[in-house]
């Protein structure tokens, strides 16, 4: 069981997102905008942030740069949410410093299987 922020400001992929990972055997901890998912990651350092890049106050890879310069949060693996597909877009947020990148509308089994690479990853686990 793993307690995973997700920082997402629609309510409809906010429930999407946390029933399938609490189907999983999760805790979700739940942000509606950046400047609270920051605040939360600081305070409950979860084992994952699930990063919406299209936030209303800051941009989610902003957010994650915050995280990821930050002493206290800069080892929690970040994966981004986005509806971003094109090409460039991966490269983009792994420039951010993201873990992982997982396209909206999500797909359960390659969503779920995103989250365990790059958990695995962080682990020193080699998926194959």
């Amino acid at each position: 069981m793993l307690r995973i922020l997700v920082i997402e400001d629609s309510p409809v992929n906010m429930a999407l997102t946390t029933a399938i990972l609490e189907n999983a055997g999760h805790v979700i901890l739940q942000a509606e905008t950046a400047t609270i998912g920051i605040e939360i990651a600081r305070r409950q350092c979860p084992d994952l942030v699930l990063m919406d890049l299209q936030l209303p106050d800051i941009d989610g890879l902003a957010a994650t740069r915050i995280l990821k310069g930050d002493r206290k949060t800069s080892n929690i693996p970040v994966i981004a949410l986005t509806a971003f597909a094109m090409k460039g877009d991966e490269d983009e947020s792994r420039a951010a410093g993201c873990d992982g990148h997982v396209t909206k509308p999500m797909r359960y089994k390659e969503f779920l299987s995103e989250v365990e690479r790059v958990l695995g990853a962080r682990r020193g686990e080699v998926l194959g």
